[in-house]
């Protein structure tokens, strides 16, 4: 286990505009704007709790300019799990994740199989301007060998499905998020997919 092992951490990459940032602000405060700001780095955490201890899961919204590879190689080095965000209004975007796979692929060499890796088509809502079809995502994602999901950060469209099902891919540690906090009678019965130690938003 790392020293660290209280964090978890999360890596978010992608293009420039793809929505990564969308994405994030989404999930941990449940907003949505519709300007764009370019961003180089931010992280954002959120508590969550594991087999009666805290845990802070570390979400790291990285710069979608390749002006910074050592930035670039530092997120990779520290991250547990990483998503891989392209706009599915641009054909472009998801060739740029390719350099991005290749150098996640290069330095976590033979652990990369232990590590929880998703492939997101961000902006799923916007079906006039679609440039990129669900099934060329799904077998992008079949080539690199991680899961695949599409998202609106607009609409809401599978955003906390895509963190849980990021922590269920999870091996090592048993982690999960709570997905509707609201109806706190759902949390007494038991899950019917629930795994050994249950961890919860806080």
């Amino acid at each position: 286990m790392p020293e660290q092992s209280n964090d978890y951490r999360v890596v978010v990459f992608g293009a420039g505009g793809v929505g990564k940032s969308s994405l994030v602000l989404r999930f941990v405060k449940g907003t949505f704007r519709e300007s764009y700001i370019p961003t180089i780095e931010d992280t954002y955490r959120q508590v969550i709790s594991c087999n009666k201890n805290i845990c802070t899961l570390q979400i790291t919204d990285t710069t979608g300019s390749h002006q910074f590879p050592a930035m670039q190689r530092l997120s990779i080095s520290k991250g547990h799990a990483f998503i891989l965000v392209y706009s599915v209004t641009s054909r472009q975007s998801l060739e740029e994740l390719r350099p991005i796979w290749d150098v996640i692929r290069e330095m976590k060499g033979p652990d990369l199989a232990a590590i929880p890796v998703m492939l997101v088509g961000n902006k799923c809502d916007e079906t006039e301007n679609r440039e990129v079809a669900t099934t060329e995502g799904e077998s992008e994602a079949s080539r690199w060998g991680c899961n695949f999901m599409e998202t609106s950060a607009k609409t809401n469209h599978n955003v906390k499905e895509l963190f849980q099902e990021l922590l269920n891919m999870e091996k090592n540690r048993n982690i999960s998020l709570q997905l509707d906090s609201k109806k706190s009678s759902r949390q007494k019965l038991p899950g019917s997919n629930k795994i050994k130690e249950k961890c919860s938003v806080m």
